[in-house]
């Protein structure tokens, strides 16, 4: 005679179960601005930007849940069921990238998310100034955002930098870009200019460099030695005058009749 299994399961189980197949078997979808699926929205900083989520083929009251990245947006009681608005005002760049998802309440794998393509152009801090001396590395620092991403030229006093192995060097990502220069020598002075450019347009930083002359060094064992040395020759001095130092203290301390 067959035996049963003791594997038991949890009481959950067969609810979820229930309602995962009565979305399916009701074709119970959701769709976004007209979307099914998951899709990416392109816009421009300053702009607002409106999201519609609505259940389709539903015979009943559907609650719907909207989701900031992992964060859960505040709706209002009359904005909750069956179709649900939500707006982004203004739109910044910060929002680049961020993903709004849509859930359906009681089977929240039913879903469709919309990624924000902020959509807007390199921008430069001012001008940057600096005195190096000689031998010294300095490096040259642009940050910009930019969507889509940006390129990066060089250039010394309105001139494309040649780079010269060995002391040059460049470092990029998305949003940093740097030159580093090894040793600098007085040669190197002039203006940098660092121009970033995407098909939305272009901005430019300058940077002044100026090479100083190369201030001597005094090695610390020569100072300390020389420290040393003034210092035992006072005690000497001191030491060998002590008998008339002496002297005047105890003329000092007499008491004039």
């Amino acid at each position: 005679m067959a035996q049963r299994s003791s594997l038991a399961l949890p009481r959950e189980v067969p609810v979820l179960a229930v309602c995962f197949l009565a979305c399916v078997a009701t074709g119970l979808e959701l769709s976004v601005n007209n979307h099914a699926a998951d899709f990416s929205l392109s816009t421009l900083p300053g702009r607002s930007v409106s999201l519609s989520c609505l259940v389709q083929n539903s015979s009943q009251a559907e609650e719907l849940l909207w989701y900031r990245g992992g964060g859960k947006v505040n709706l209002k009681d009359g904005n909750k069921v069956n179709i649900s608005n939500i707006c982004v005002s203004p739109v910044t760049e910060s929002d680049n990238g961020v993903t709004f998802t849509c859930k359906l309440a009681r089977e929240k794998s039913v879903q469709v998310s919309v990624i924000l393509d902020v959509q807007f152009p390199p921008q430069l801090t001012e001008e940057e100034s600096f005195q190096i001396e000689e031998d010294k590395d300095v490096t040259l620092t642009c940050n910009a955002k930019s969507n889509p991403q940006a390129q990066t030229a060089w250039y010394k006093n309105n001139t494309t930098l040649t780079l010269q192995q060995n002391r040059y060097q460049l470092y990029q990502t998305s949003e940093v870009f740097q030159l580093s220069i090894k040793k600098v020598q007085k040669s190197d002075n002039g203006t940098y200019t660092c121009v970033v450019k995407s098909s939305l347009g272009e901005a430019r930083k300058d940077f002044h460099l100026i090479v100083e002359d190369k201030k001597p060094v005094f090695p610390k064992e020569a100072v300390i030695a020389a420290v040393v040395v003034v210092t035992l020759t006072v005690l000497f001095g001191i030491v060998a005058r002590k008998d008339k130092i002496f002297k005047c203290f105890k003329r000092s301390s007499e008491t004039a009749l």
